[in-house]
């Protein structure tokens, strides 16, 4: 059933020399439900559509961007209702509001078909077709990461939803038949093209994912903050939550940062405590940096890079039709997870060194966005 270094998270490219400032961000999760206190199919249902809202209108869809959605084995036929509805709104938010192309969105569930039963009864069930769904077994796994053509640019976006575990040697998150290590799907996310990953664990025990996953070009978030949290957790129910709430986005600038999904679902999760009157079962973490720590919301050393990856379609999807054009978007994207990188250094530099790169980036980030602009006229 069932890395070191940076990001492997998405994408936006930000289109201005302020975007430097986001390095003050920092972020990591924090959750995981009472399963003794709450109800198992709908112990969040309430407080997460609180926070949510109507999915917005269909944008205009990126190609160069993929996802893999896995609700596990459920256990209990309304963890696998649930799970699944889960996914489903998850595939639904990021081909509507965030422009992923539906065939490059895959779903595996426990069944591998929606079925009727398992809709959540808020959601328009004629807009939820996923083209690419399948069961959540090894096999299937495997292949959705092999479908994959991405290049050192694409985004990669893979989050995990149901039941996880840890015999205190191996954490695991549980599927239909033999369950696959953080340190399989660590092989599978080294297997891709991108650079640019980011992978969300919501199950429990999830914290232990974070060591074997951290490297390069990743950005890792789990639900809990070791192997030791193990009830029900209510992370993906923020997570869908946070991308359908236009409050996320906190710096307003239209655009959500991977930093802010994590906040704002780090901030209910607390919340959700609280009210309830219940001692927090999970305690979301990120990792960014490539050290396999992973941090707390507002705790330093992690978040420079997941502040500088967009869910949103990088700006000049649209215009790829010109290959000059196609260049200075990469070429910016670049730059900007240079300087996410060069941040996440920047303790451990000589504050003159740090400050000489970092204006040396900038001026070669400006000279691309006026080239572009120039394009784009």
């Amino acid at each position: 059933m069932g890395m070191r270094p940076r990001l492997i998270t998405v994408i936006l490219v930000m289109c201005g020399v302020a975007m430097f400032c986001i390095s003050k961000h920092a972020g990591s999760l924090a959750g995981m439900t009472q399963s003794a206190v709450s109800p198992p199919a709908q112990s969040t249902k309430q407080t997460a559509e609180q926070s949510s809202q109507e999915t917005p209108s269909k944008v205009q869809p990126d190609p160069d961007r993929f996802a893999i959605i896995i609700s596990g084995v459920g256990g209990e036929d309304a963890y696998t209702k649930k799970f699944t509805g889960q996914a489903l709104q998850l595939y639904q938010v990021l081909t509507t509001r965030f422009g992923f192309v539906e065939n490059n969105v895959t779903v595996l569930t426990e069944t591998g078909a929606p079925g009727p039963e398992n809709w959540p009864p808020e959601m328009d069930k004629t807009s939820v077709t996923p083209p690419v769904m399948a069961r959540s077994d090894a096999g299937e796994v495997r292949k959705a990461f092999a479908r994959i053509k991405a290049r050192p640019q694409t985004l990669v976006l893979v989050i995990l939803i149901g039941h996880g575990s840890f015999d205190g040697q191996s954490p695991k998150f549980n599927l239909v038949g033999p369950d696959l290590s953080a340190k399989d799907y660590s092989g599978l996310v080294g297997s891709l093209g991108s650079k640019h990953v980011v992978f969300i664990n919501c199950s429990s025990s999830s914290g232990e994912f974070i060591k074997p996953m951290s490297g390069e070009g990743r950005v890792i978030i789990t639900a809990t903050r070791s192997g030791n949290e193990q009830n029900i957790t209510t992370f993906a129910d923020f997570l869908i939550a946070a991308l359908r709430d236009p409050d996320a986005d906190t710096d307003k600038n239209n655009r959500l940062s991977v930093l802010e999904v994590f906040n704002y679902t780090s901030k209910k999760i607390d919340e959700y405590y609280k009210q309830k009157n219940l001692l927090a079962t999970e305690h979301p973490l990120l990792d960014d940096n490539g050290d396999g720590v992973g941090h707390e919301s507002g705790a330093p050393g992690d978040g420079a890079i997941a502040a500088l990856t967009f869910l949103d379609p990088r700006p000049g999807t649209q215009a790829t039709g010109d290959p000059e054009l196609a260049r200075l978007l990469d070429q910016r994207q670049l730059l900007e997870d240079q300087i996410g990188k060069l941040k996440a250094r920047k303790n451990d530099m000589k504050p003159e060194e740090y400050d000489a790169e970092l204006e040396r980036l900038v001026v070669e980030l400006t000279s691309v966005n006026k080239a572009i602009k120039g394009r784009q006229k």
